[in-house]
């Protein structure tokens, strides 16, 4: 295929995205967690060290690590209902309202500037990286998820956060359903289901959404990086056991903090490029 480009170029964009798969399997391996909260940040550097015009970098990181997730959360979500530590009924609750709130996402991200992605990743993964800091298993909100309307409300906005953050809903999910007295196993389980209705439709999205934009580095469709996709899912799949291999005998509480610092330092990252770049 032909991108008109040096093959030089392509190169150094092939090898460099291999770089970056090989880092985000490796922490995802390590800290236990969906790809999505660590390929952004990833991405968005690599996107940078190549010369990726700032005006759709931040686009690019996300809808490229969309399109990694579409593959990878399938498999998740089969796997785990494999092992019936999912709640379908609650799934197909929610399915309607995360579809819309995909959907809000998606234009967002059209008519957005840069910035506005990188406030969404400031203020949504601080409350992340901060639950990960401080939170407590004890944490109770109730028995049971209610039946209010506010639920779906809270859907729709896991929705939209989630495909504006390339992050597969399961953070935010997790954390309702073991508010309302769930057990982690089966909110995880639960929250995977989740990856497959938010990344299918947010790639669609973001291809959309950038549709003709200047800037856009070679193998591109929208915000989409097909190259950087083919690059990232086989290299994270290959190294993502090492990581893995890693964290056994690591506490879950010591990978929780390990994780929590992590999203925080990308949080003042993304801070730092707003006010000084």
């Amino acid at each position: 295929m032909d991108f008109g480009v040096p093959a030089s170029e392509l190169a150094v964009l092939v090898g460099a995205l291999l770089a970056g798969g090989m880092l985000t399997g490796f922490l995802v391996g390590l800290l236990g967690v969906g790809g999505g909260g660590i390929m952004v940040p990833v991405l968005y550097e690599v996107f940078s060290a190549i010369g990726v015009d700032p005006s759709v970098r931040m686009h690019l990181a996300v809808g490229t690590a969309l399109g990694v997730m579409v593959p990878t959360s399938f498999r998740s979500f089969m796997a785990h209902r494999g092992r019936g530590g999912t709640d379908m009924a609650l799934i197909g609750r929610l399915f309607v309202p995360i579809l819309i709130g995909v959907a809000i996402g998606s234009v967002i991200a059209k008519i957005s500037p840069p910035d506005t992605l990188k406030w969404f990743w400031v203020v949504f993964g601080g409350l992340i990286a901060l639950r990960m800091l401080f939170g407590r298993e004890s944490w109770r909100l109730g028995e049971e998820v209610p039946q209010s309307w506010w639920v779906e409300v809270y859907a729709v906005g896991v929705g939209i956060v989630s495909t504006l953050m390339s992050i597969g809903g399961g953070a935010f999910i997790i954390m309702m359903m073991t508010l309302y007295g769930r057990s982690i196993q089966q909110a995880v389980g639960t929250s995977s289901g989740f990856g497959p209705m938010i990344a299918l439709p947010g790639v669609i999205g973001f291809m959309w959404a950038g549709w003709g934009e200047p800037g856009l580095p070679p193998g591109s469709i929208g915000f989409v990086s097909l190259i950087g996709a083919a690059a990232m899912i086989p290299a994270s799949v290959l190294v993502a056991p090492l990581g893995a291999r890693l964290a056994h005998g690591i506490s879950r509480r010591s990978l929780e903090l390990a994780f929590g610092f992590f999203i925080g330092t990308v949080v003042v990252r993304f801070l730092f490029s707003i006010f000084f770049q």
